[in-house]
């Protein structure tokens, strides 16, 4: 009998992955990651700030540890605190102090969930290791789910293909209500539990004083980049990325002015009014390239997790960078974000958004 050592999060969807494996007649365990200190944060020079309910992983552990006694399977427990400290949040912070808005889900996969989960997996006598993700493997290969509104293969598409195999993704042929009804089904006690959104390590907090804790707030002019005139101040520009529209900042204005550049040297925001021809782009550079397969001429890109997908065609490629364009013009293409690209449902791979353009011209996203 093979055995599957599945990702138990505490929620529904990690909970029933390990139900289909053992419908399947696999010998299936269960390992929760702990990867964030629940109770200690630091401030932006370097003292601890100590603080109650902060993070809701305990009482996900305790959701799990119920979920797995239902399920009739062990559950074992890892700490990664120190390596996601160092590979996803140091990342996190550095990405944010050059005005780029960084995705810490994705190093997670690449560097926790299908890296050392998997090395504490197999150390338990694992063949396979799976998770929750809405995602499916077919021959090697990635492809998105069958829920389109819950496919993740945005957030897998760094992780190297190697990594990917003697990996199973139970899901990937449900949609999300097919998951919760079969939860309620077999009395799951995470049937009807809410899904975790946002950054996981900031939880339900509120996001500019969780990054006051690590980034020393640092204000500076609001500038409507059409009159050239300031028309606010900013709370430091780490807390604003391309494109958002709420909580910039300006009284009585929580729609209709959109961000649509930083200028880090000089610490000035730059806003457009409605949707404004400074959020659209047409080309960009990436760095930090992973591949799982081929690119060719006719492929389409994500820019975010819930964009659309766009057509795009490759104007150069090297080991080390990606020129692409789109004809379409794109919107909100922002520096840090990955772009991943698709042929057909398979995901090819992605790299990190550097530089964007319009028209030929460099845009100052980032100057």
């Amino acid at each position: 009998m093979k055995k599957v050592i599945v990702g138990i999060s505490g929620g529904v969807d990690s909970a029933v992955a390990a139900y289909l494996l053992k419908q399947e007649g696999y010998q299936v365990e269960g390992l929760f990651m702990r990867n964030w200190d629940a109770t200690v944060n630091h401030d932006y020079y370097g003292n601890p700030t100590v603080g109650e309910n902060l993070c809701p992983q305990e009482q996900d552990y305790n959701d799990a540890k119920v979920a797995c006694e239902i399920l009739g399977i062990p559950l074992h427990r890892v700490d990664f605190i120190e390596e996601y400290w160092d590979y996803v949040f140091t990342y996190f912070l550095e990405e944010l102090k050059k005005g780029r808005t960084p995705n810490p889900d994705m190093l997670c996969n690449k560097f926790i969930k299908f890296d050392l989960f998997k090395k504490e997996a197999f150390k338990l006598g694992a063949d396979y290791i799976a998770t929750g993700h809405y995602a499916r493997i077919k021959d090697g290969r990635l492809f998105q789910a069958k829920d389109q509104n819950k496919d993740q293969t945005y957030f897998l598409a760094d992780v190297p293909k190697k990594q990917l195999e003697n990996v199973l993704f139970p899901l990937g042929d449900y949609t999300k209500p097919e998951v919760r009804a079969l939860a309620d089904k077999i009395g799951l006690n995470v049937a009807h539990k809410k899904d975790s959104t946002g950054i996981c390590f900031i939880g339900e907090r509120h996001y500019q004083e969780f990054i006051k804790n690590y980034l020393k707030p640092n204000p500076g002019d609001i500038v409507d980049v059409e009159t050239g005139k300031v028309i606010g101040k900013h709370t430091g520009l780490m807390n604003y990325t391309i494109g958002q529209r709420r909580n910039v900042g300006l009284s009585g204005d929580t729609k209709r002015h959109y961000v649509c550049g930083k200028n880090v040297r000089d610490n000035i925001l730059y806003v457009a009014f409605g949707d404004s021809e400074y959020l659209y782009s047409d080309a960009c550079t990436l760095d930090s390239i992973n591949l799982l397969g081929d690119l060719h001429s006719s492929l389409t890109a994500k820019f975010r997790y819930r964009g659309e997908e766009v057509p795009i065609e490759i104007v150069s490629i090297t080991d080390k960078e990606i020129q692409i364009k789109y004809p379409t013009l794109a919107k909100s293409v922002t520096p840090g974000q990955a772009c991943v690209f698709y042929d057909h449902g398979e995901c090819l791979g992605c790299g990190f958004i550097k530089d964007v353009y319009k028209n030929g011209e460099k845009l100052w996203y980032l100057s």
